[in-house]
């Protein structure tokens, strides 16, 4: 793709202009395809991440920065993350639904262990504020890893050392077991 197409579509973008999208699926929706497909190993559910990816990258128009990445590096950011995300979905699930299946042992349902139906950010108030940022944006926010570092502008390492902090505070007021389901929402 040439410079001056990229620049373009960046400036069309950065306008929210509806063709930014037009031009992105037409030069870039087969190679993120391609992208999502080699992490997912699933041609439907890889149609499905672009489709989010695309979505995404419309709402985040705002944060690219030319500085920081090409055009190309910024969407196959999301467009992995994304996969990446589905597929933990996916698994998280099936595995729930396993654990249910043929398990009595947990005797919490898979319902009342997603953060935004426990008192999760009730109790958010007892840590300190850089803790309580990270676990917002990574649990209510629905936030990666990488988005909340880049969103934040805290490096990668900070996010997973302050998740890991934030959550044995949140241990202390709900046990170890609940925490070790948060972090399935997360990891």
């Amino acid at each position: 793709m040439s410079t001056l197409l990229e620049n373009h579509i960046v400036e069309l973008l950065q306008e929210r202009n509806e063709k930014a999208i037009s031009l992105l699926y037409d030069n870039y929706a087969d190679t993120l395809l391609g992208v999502a497909n080699k992490v997912v190993r699933d041609p439907d559910l890889a149609q499905d991440v672009v489709q989010e990816s695309f979505v995404k990258i419309w709402k985040k128009a705002d944060t690219y920065d030319p500085k920081k990445a090409k055009l190309f590096t910024w969407l196959f950011r999301i467009t992995r993350n994304t996969a990446i995300d589905k597929l933990r979905s996916v698994n998280t699930k099936s595995d729930k639904e396993i654990q249910i299946d043929v398990s009595d042992v947990y005797t919490l349902g898979v319902e009342s262990t997603r953060p935004e139906l426990m008192d999760v950010r009730e109790h958010l108030d007892k840590i300190e504020d850089k803790y309580q940022i990270v676990l917002e944006a990574l649990f209510f926010q629905g936030m990666t890893q990488q988005e909340a570092s880049d969103e934040l502008d805290i490096p990668l390492g900070t996010i997973k050392s302050r998740l890991k902090i934030g959550l044995r505070e949140l241990g202390k007021i709900y046990g170890p077991a609940v925490v070790a389901m948060l972090l399935n929402f997360v990891l």
